[in-house]
Parts: C-alpha cells; structure tokens; sequence
C-alpha cells in the first residue's frame, strides 16, 4: 500500500510504503508552492511529524514535478533526502547531470536543531531574469556525523549555498555541498546508535593482575556510530564494522579484518536458525583460525547490536567456510568480560567504612577486611573488578590504601600520599579492567592524574595534555583500560570530558598518555558526577546553564542515549552504575537526602541517610 499526497505550501512531498495493508498513515502529506518569485523571504522548512510505530513503514521521496518552481524543487530536495531511498535516487533526480554522481551523501551529515531555512534570490543576467538561482541554508547546527558514521556534538551557525540552473527546460541543482542536511527529529527517525566494536591496542606496561594475558589480548572496545535504521541493517552494520574504528578511538583500537577485507554479497540477512554467514573478499582467504575466530567475534557483537545472532560463519569468496564462532564460544571475547559480574554496590558508610548491598538486601553489610573494620577512616574507595581488592582513600583525602576484601586482611602502609597542604586531596579511585588503579591528585599547583600498576605498583604520573588550565576532579576509567572519564574543573565550573588512554614506550619504562579529551556532555554547564554505564554509555549528574540539575544517559559520543527518561533527584553529588549490559542493576546516588538507590521499574529509595561515595566495581 502506498499513500502519496501534496498538502500545504512549504515543499512537504514525500511518499510512504506499508508493508502491511491494515496498517494505516494518518496525518496530511505535505506539498509544494504553486508559483515561484524572483525573490522572497526566509521560509523554513519544518520537520514533518511523521509516525514512526510501525517499523514496516517505509518513506519515500517524490521525483520533481514538470515544470517546478526554484523554492519547490530545493523543498523537494531536502525531502528527498530524509526518505529511506537506499541509494538517493529520487533525491538525485532533483540535480543536475553534471553532479548528480558526483554529490556524494554518505561523505557528512550535519544535524541542525530544525530542518534549514531557505532563501532564494534569482540571478539576473542583461535582460534574462530567470538564467539562475543562489539558495542560501542556514540554521542552528547541533552536530556532525563524518563518512565513518562518528556522531561529534558541534554546535554553531550553519549557512551553505546551493546553486539552481535551467536544464532541458526544468530548474536543477547544478551546485551543492557534499553530505545530508537534517533536521534533529528527522534524523533521530532515520538513523540509530550502533557499537562497533574492535580489539584494544593495550602497547606495553599492561598489567595483569586483573585478567590473563590472553584475555587481555582480546579486550573488544565499544565504539559507536550512527546508521540508517531500515535500509539493510546487517548488512550496513557489517559494512561499517569493515571500515575499521572511527577516528577518535582508531590509535587505541584495531581491527583483526585484513586491510582491505569487504563483504562479497550484495545482502547478509539471518537464517531460520539466526545464524550469519558473511562471505568475504579474498584479502581474509589465508587468515589463520584465530584471526578468524578474532574476526568472528568482532562481527558477532556488532550485529548484535541489530540482531539475536546465534553463530556466524565467514567465508572464503568461493563459499567455503573460514571458521564459525557460535554464541557460547564467543563468550570468551565478549565486551564486558574485562568489567566482571558485579552483584552488589559499594559505598562509605556514616562510620567512614567500606559497606555493600546488592540489589536484594534492604539492609547494607560492612565489607570483610581492614576497608570494612573502621583500620582507616575512608572518604571514598573503589572495588576491583574482580571484587577481591579495594582502594580506600583516607577522610582527609591524603592517603590512598589497597587491601584484601577478606577477614583478617592487613592494612599496610599507604600506596601513595599526598602532601599535607594540599587543599582538595586525592580523587576517589577507579580500576580498569586490567588490574591498574587510577587516581588523581587535585592539588592546584600540581595537579596529577597517576597509575598504579596492578593496584600496588609504584605510581606513575599520566600525561594529560588538553586540559587547558583545568585539573581534574573526578574520574572512572573504563573496563577496557583505553577510555577515560574524567570531570576537569576551571574556574567555578566542571566539564566532562572523555579521555583515549594511549599506552607508549617500554615494558620497564612505560610511557602513559589521555590523549584528544572530547567533549561528551557540551549543553551542560556544570557537571557533577559520573559513572560508565554500559561499553558507550554514561550516567551523568550535571545542569544546562540557568537550569536545574539532571540525572541522564550520555553516549561516549555525546549523543543523548535512547534510553527513558530517569525520575529526578535533587543535589546528586555521586553516582554509581553497572558497566554489564547483560542484566539491568540497580543505579546509586549520594543526593541531599543521603544514599539512594534505583531498581528496575522503581522509583528512588532511600538506603541509609548517612551513606557517601557511590560505586560499582571498577
């Protein structure tokens, strides 16, 4: 069933296609202008309020009318491009011939708070007033999506021209930028979040008190993008993955896919079974097994991400099979295996103790160990990922000690020591997923962001150029131990920024860098608190400038996360959630009424009124 129509006077036209006949499109369809003048005002081109329940939906551009108008034919344009067209072929019929190969879609996407204004001015040449004419778009941009699908927040004035001329009787657009131009509705209808995911470039130095070597040879990275949600998404996911990491994370990530390697099919889809056999280029014909098996893995996690897989089979370009990776066996790869299986949260108590909970306790219990008996007043702390150590920073927040979660454990001397006169002390700890314990000294003549190597090394300062006159205030490190979550306060206010870990040097003299800090939150003015909660998702306290504070999910691309809406909370000054994605946890906050928890289709309950310092493992 097809429903096609023209309605209003702003340009609206497109098309939509059910896949089913019950279902139903309400809403009028929009359409263009009858008459075009030589000049004319800003007008704008409105998002359409499309219904998108129904994922058999289908929408689909309208080729140019004979005899369009300049203001029509740029309307129908920019409708053309927000349809689910896989190639833009109706959106190309609105060029001319000298570009219409040329303009290439997929090289950007900008997305603006609206779809653009448009003005249009004729060109008058001697006695000729209609020989061309120049559109101008402008709008408010809030981000770009470059052509390895990074979503990167980017707020400024957008103005691009476009360029109209007469061919074979008709108005065509003979010049255009390259890319998409989108409003932000119609892109979050058009495209979903993806992870990607790649293997950790760990370089020398790693620890491995946390994971075997083996295991740490197969840390996958989550790294997100953005792709379009109906048009073939195993197929585009696969496609992407073989792209390789996006820009920011590739000098931490790489790829086991041979350079070159592409898919041979035209359309990967699953079977009755949802296994997916990828049939690939002969650049992968002479990987070994565990290449392969590396490969496998990499693909079957991306897809899962669109898809239930079960197994994936790749193959070589004649059909024969390379290695199959069911979905048991790939558990050894799987992207939370660095970030444990935590059962239970963490904080300090009103006695300056290290407690837990988990999620079915009512009441809190003291940790076993010198952490939990009162051996040293704690401000903060962090639990390993293997939840057999703990670090405590001391209620002064000059000492930071490491201890075994087990009765009878010593204390033993501080692991580091700050100097007395320092105002702020030491942040609270976070492990990686590799064994290291990361900290920062807030100190303002000499701030510090400082590894331990598994947990009881020596520590060693991390580099952080970037920080721009700022220190850092708070921080958690990602189980993968190449990403970083740091709060960098300048002046009266704190900023989140995300950190890539960057591992030089030699095993004996390690060489440790976070390198290009991106902004991960730009439309809050203020952060308070953060927590990883998932392989590219943040849970984030913080307020936009004159606003009140929110508790929300951040991407690591700065993309606000699909995921609903979380009950308010006043005051929040720390926050804990789970980094494993295969079980909703509880989240945790230190708010104005003490320590509360959130559980799965609940609302905040109060813990104890005297509890502090929130934490899962990590």
């Amino acid at each position: 069933m097809t429903v096609r129509g023209r309605a209003d006077g702003r340009g609206r036209r497109l098309r939509r296609t059910l896949g089913f006949a019950a279902a139903a499109v309400s809403g009028a369809l929009l359409a263009g202008c009858a008459s075009m003048p030589d000049s004319g005002d800003v007008t704008s081109v409105n998002s359409s309020q499309r219904a998108d329940a129904d994922a058999q939906v289908r929408v689909y551009g309208v080729p140019p009318s004979k005899n369009e108008q300049p203001q029509e034919l740029v309307a129908g344009f920019l409708e053309a491009t927000t349809s689910d067209d896989p190639d833009y072929d109706t959106a190309r019929m609105y060029l001319a011939k000298n570009v219409k190969r040329q303009w290439d879609p997929s090289q950007s996407t900008t997305v603006l708070s609206q779809m653009p204004q448009v003005r249009v001015e004729a060109e008058r040449s001697g006695g000729d007033r209609d020989q061309a004419y120049t559109v101008t778009l402008t709008g408010r941009q809030v981000a770009t999506v470059d052509a390895k699908h990074a979503y990167t927040p980017d707020e400024r004035q957008y103005k691009a021209e476009l360029h109209l001329a007469r061919e074979g009787g008709e108005w065509r657009i003979d010049a255009l930028p390259g890319g998409l131009v989108l409003g932000v509705s119609d892109f979050q209808r058009i495209y979903r979040s993806v992870n990607k995911y790649y293997f950790a470039e760990l370089g020398p130095g790693t620890a491995s008190g946390g994971a075997s070597q083996d295991r740490m040879r197969a840390v996958l990275v989550a790294d997100p993008v953005y792709l379009r949600k109906r048009i073939d998404p195993v197929t585009s996911t696969v496609k992407a993955l073989l792209d390789g990491p996006t820009t920011w994370l590739g000098p931490v990530a790489a790829t086991a896919f041979p350079t070159g390697t592409r898919v041979e099919d035209q359309r990967l889809t699953l079977d009755d079974s949802n296994a997916l056999k990828v049939r690939l280029n002969d650049r992968a014909a002479g990987v070994n097994q565990e290449q392969c098996l590396r490969m496998a893995a990499q693909t079957l996690y991306t897809v899962q991400e669109s898809a239930k897989v079960t197994d994936v089979t790749l193959q070589r370009k004649d059909g024969s099979r390379l290695c199959v990776l069911g979905k048991e066996q790939a558990k050894w790869y799987a992207p939370d295996h660095t970030a444990g299986q935590p059962d239970r949260q963490y904080f300090v108590d009103g006695q300056h103790r290290l407690a837990s909970l988990a999620d079915a306790d009512d009441k809190p219990r003291q940790v076993p160990g010198p952490l939990g008996d009162g051996g040293v007043q704690l401000r903060s702390a962090a639990v390993d990922r293997s939840e057999r150590r703990a670090a405590g920073v001391s209620a002064n927040g000059q000492s930071l000690y490491v201890a075994a979660l087990q009765q009878g454990g010593a204390l033993g001397d501080a692991r580091l020591s700050v100097h007395e006169t320092a105002k702020a002390g030491l942040t609270a700890p976070s492990w990686d997923g590799l064994g290291d314990l990361w900290v920062a000294d807030q100190d303002p003549e000499h701030p510090r962001l400082l590894r331990l190597p598994s947990g009881t090394g020596t520590p060693e300062e991390v580099r952080v150029p970037g920080l721009d006159g700022g220190r850092i205030t708070g921080l958690r490190v990602a189980a993968d131990g190449v990403r970083i979550a740091l709060l960098v306060t300048k002046g009266d206010r704190t900023a989140l920024r995300l950190g890539r870990v960057e591992r030089g040097g030699s095993a004996a003299r390690p060489d440790l860098s976070v390198q290009e800090l991106r902004s991960v939150a730009p439309r809050l003015e203020d952060v308070d608190a953060v927590s990883w909660a998932g392989g590219s998702r943040l849970l984030v306290a913080g307020s936009e400038q004159g606003g009140l504070q929110q508790l929300q999910y951040i991407d690591t691309d700065g993309s606000l996360s699909n995921s609903s809406a979380l009950p308010g909370i006043t005051g929040v000054r720390a926050v804990a959630a789970s980094e494993n994605p295969v079980k909703a946890q509880a989240l945790v906050a230190e708010g104005d009424g003490g320590l509360v928890r959130l559980l799965p289709d609940a609302n905040w309950k109060l813990v104890t009124r005297d509890g502090s310092a929130p934490v899962y493992p990590g």
